[in-house]
């Protein structure tokens, strides 16, 4: 069915803080905070996974905008296509229009004819290119692959495959990328001040805003909130 493109119009936030949410009252407390949107996933353990549409429309109450992921394994390939087409299109059936998606081909190339076969069911949205570039065998290349395709208005990196601290330099020098840098991956309050410095203003959380870093504690507003004081 055909889609409004919704990016082309939408309002967008001037700075971002995204926080990850696994389940409604995460959604709730990163609304208390302070946070602009959530990206929603399930399954942790395997880096983030697609969660189930009723998890979607649950999370959906709290009232901020819903990044939700398409990723049916961990990992960066794009594995069972038409299974996670087939999610992504009853997502989109049942009210999701921002999402999360990202894969690399065996080359460590970005995969742009696995995005593009999620594209087409998802058309008229935003979305974010996530960490899979940190995995990319040519960073400049997989920058240049993602110029131009249609809805993506972010690129979620850590600046290389071991987290902020690592890649902080990185993410200085692509500041000025279009689509937007969203810092994420091991960021830790230290790493905002020169990231902001240099022009990024975009950042994704996760452990950081729960008690103790633990994926199976709940998001904290009072963490998220201080977050929001620095970002």
């Amino acid at each position: 069915m055909p889609f409004s493109r919704v990016w082309d119009d939408a309002p967008v936030p001037i700075s971002i803080l995204e926080v990850i949410a696994l389940t409604p009252a995460d959604a709730v407390a990163a609304r208390e905070g302070g946070a602009d949107r959530v990206e929603l996933v399930t399954d942790m353990r395997r880096q983030g996974l697609t969660p189930a549409i009723a998890t979607y429309a649950a999370v959906r109450e709290a009232g901020l905008p819903v990044r939700v992921m398409l990723r049916g394994q961990d990992g960066y390939a794009l594995g069972d296509a038409e299974g996670l087409v087939r999610a992504a299109a009853a997502l989109r059936e049942a009210g999701a229009d921002e999402f999360v998606l990202g894969f690399l081909d065996a080359a460590g190339a970005v995969d742009l004819a696995a995005v593009e076969a999620v594209l087409t069911v998802i058309e008229g949205c935003r979305w974010t290119f996530h960490r899979a570039i940190d995995h990319a065998a040519d960073r400049a290349a997989a920058w240049a692959a993602l110029s131009g395709l249609p809805g993506l208005d972010c690129v979620l990196t850590a600046g290389g495959p071991d987290g902020v601290g690592a890649g902080l330099a990185t993410l200085v020098a692509e500041a000025g990328h279009r689509p937007r840098v969203l810092a994420g991956g091991g960021l830790r309050p230290g790493h905002v001040a020169p990231l902001l410095d240099a022009g990024v203003d975009a950042f994704h959380t996760g452990s950081a805003v729960r008690p103790g870093g633990r994926w199976d504690a709940p998001v904290d507003a009072a963490l998220v909130r201080a977050w929001r004081a620095l970002a």
